[in-house]
């Protein structure tokens, strides 16, 4: 099974694709994801997901529809998350709306309009598939060009402010009395999940994003003590996933979204069990 894998990374263009975006996107989702965990913000993450179909669809449907080439799916996906963060962060830290109010308004809304303009866009069905689970073996060479700049932002960003995310995540009242401006770097930490968001819609779709994003992270918690570590160990475990994943899925032709999902997931239930976290309450 994984002979027929590496043989076939080796011999095609899209399998070398896939195995770099897995790596690309394992870098980004085991950062990013440490915060996400850590500062327990999963609900928002989620919200945010759902909202990025609606801006692939409508990118999607103006490109096909009005021959608008230059107008990828990608750039609607990276405006819908970044609205979607800075509206629910703004709602969170000034307004007097619920917040999950707001997040499930999010949520429900994006995902119809995506499925609306998906709907009206000529082999709609395909696409629409693709989106809500992903498919890492359809990333073209171009696709590949997006998320690797994507991925540079991510990582100077978090390089630029790890300090004060950092604080930020574990203690607010500190970073304010040290004359930190908390509500701009909230933001910033939403604005980096929206981008990673992204990113993992190409490989495991809308619906699966929250799980590539949270479990590698989770489960490196186990295992460290500091965020530094946490973050080092998730990364590489969500790169192990992804790319274990792949060659898992490739040889029975089997989603390999799922697949990947199904990995990562089977490992948490494992870790949890061995290290009595699943009866642990706060777990």
């Amino acid at each position: 099974m994984f002979t027929e894998f590496f043989e076939a990374v080796a011999r095609f263009d899209f399998m070398r694709h896939a195995l770099l975006t897995g790596v690309l996107v394992g870098v980004a989702s085991g950062i990013v994801g440490t915060y996400v965990v850590t500062r327990r913000i999963t609900y928002i993450a989620g919200g945010i997901a759902h909202a990025v179909l609606g801006g692939m669809g409508i990118a999607f449907y103006f490109s096909t529809v009005y021959k608008l080439s230059y107008l990828h799916p990608y750039y609607g996906a990276v405006v819908a998350a970044l609205a979607a963060a800075l509206t629910i962060g703004f709602v969170s830290l000034r307004a007097k709306q619920r917040e999950d109010t707001i997040i499930g308004a999010i949520w429900a809304i994006g995902m119809a309009v995506g499925v609306l303009f998906i709907s009206q866009t000529p082999g709609y069905g395909e696409n629409l598939m693709s989106y809500l689970f992903g498919n890492i073996l359809l990333v073209s060479a171009n696709d590949l060009y997006l998320i690797g700049a994507l991925d540079v932002v991510i990582l100077l960003i978090v390089i630029a402010f790890y300090n004060q995310l950092q604080v930020v995540c574990f203690d607010e009242e500190f970073a304010r009395i040290r004359g930190i401006n908390v509500e701009f770097y909230y933001l910033l930490l939403l604005c980096l999940v929206a981008l990673t968001v992204v990113l993992l819609v190409t490989v495991v779709g809308v619906v699966m994003v929250i799980a590539l994003l949270t479990l590698p992270a989770a489960i490196a918690g186990f295992f460290s003590r500091t965020l530094k570590k946490n973050m080092v160990l998730a990364v590489g475990l969500s790169i192990a996933f992804t790319t274990f994943g792949l060659a898992v899925s490739y040889s029975p032709n089997l989603p390999a979204g799922a697949t990947i999902i199904i990995v990562a997931g089977i490992v948490y239930l494992l870790v949890m069990l061995s290290k009595g976290g699943l009866f642990t309450r706060g777990s």
